[in-house]
């Protein structure tokens, strides 16, 4: 049993009755489930990951006034269930993690999160919260939330960025892209220069992952995850064996990063953010700016996140 379905288990289990039973006027105003910080949270979770912040354990996010009225009693009441009574191991956190489980309040877990009490709003919001936090944000399931407010702020936040500031970061990421994997590396591996190789192949993987999450309209998680999530997307399926190729430097790297590179023009010119024909990833980069309505943003250095 992973940790999600162990989370959901002891809610459904002993949670709900208790929680129900101990606080029948807020009940219905609980937003149940689990999301946020930790490998559980994205399905992830496998055996090297029981030795940390790990275990059976579920979050009820309330809102601000009730969490400064209920959240202590609450959080009594979650203390007070028995994981152990259904075969569930306690839950181990550990004090740098900080509060990951248990009675929430709801506005300061998206502010941790997203920087806001119900996420960005505006362009300079959205550019100034890293990718990771969002999808930590959005990860998880929600088992129960009657009172739709943690839901209605997650599903905003679900839809993805903004399509200027998606348009805005899929320009970085081509130019990252052809900079280090398609211009650079070759270079370095001529000079016989392993360390900057390594660094310029580095950079071209992480920003390909980043491209793939944006044009999928995902958020990229924590890089510890990134390529383990590209398992989730449907655009771009091939790239996850490509990187697992790039990354034991197995056969030719160079034609490699090339058949990456044209996978992700084709991906552009598919989604209507490209008419270039080639797969110099930098070629592309002026149209995808190109439909960037903020003049701001379309003015910014094709770089610039």
């Amino acid at each position: 049993m992973n940790g999600m379905e162990m989370a959901r288990c002891l809610y459904e289990q002993q949670g709900r009755e208790a929680l129900s039973r101990a606080f029948p006027e807020l009940f219905d105003r609980m937003a149940i489930g689990l999301a946020g910080e930790g490998s559980e949270c994205f399905g992830f979770d496998d055996a090297i990951s029981h030795d940390h912040d790990w275990g059976a354990g579920f979050c009820i996010w309330l809102t601000q006034d009730d969490f400064h009225r209920y959240g202590r009693a609450v959080q009594e009441v979650y203390d007070s269930l028995s994981p152990h009574q259904l075969g569930l191991p306690e839950r181990m956190d550990m004090l740098q993690a900080g509060k990951r489980v248990g009675c929430l309040c709801m506005e300061s877990w998206y502010f941790r999160y997203t920087g806001g009490t119900e996420g960005p709003f505006s362009t300079r919001d959205w550019r100034n919260v890293p990718e990771a936090f969002l999808a930590t944000a959005v990860n998880g399931e929600v088992f129960s939330d009657p009172l739709g407010r943690f839901t209605a702020i997650r599903k905003r936040l679900l839809q993805g960025y903004p399509e200027d500031v998606r348009n805005k970061k899929l320009a970085a990421r081509a130019a990252v892209m052809a900079q280090a994997g398609q211009y650079n590396f070759p270079r370095c591996r001529r000079r016989r220069d392993s360390v900057a190789a390594q660094l310029a192949i580095s950079e071209f993987m992480r920003a390909a992952m980043s491209a793939a999450y944006l044009l999928n309209r995902r958020f990229a998680p924590f890089y510890k995850w990134m390529h383990r999530g590209l398992a989730e997307l449907t655009i771009l399926p091939q790239l996850s064996d490509q990187l697992a190729s790039l990354a034991a430097a197995e056969g030719d790297m160079q034609r490699t990063i090339e058949d990456i590179c044209i996978n992700t023009a084709a991906e552009l010119r598919r989604q209507g953010l490209s008419r270039q024909t080639g797969s110099f990833l930098l070629d592309h980069c002026g149209d995808i700016m190109s439909h960037i309505t903020d003049p701001q943003l379309r003015s910014a250095h094709i770089m610039e996140e």
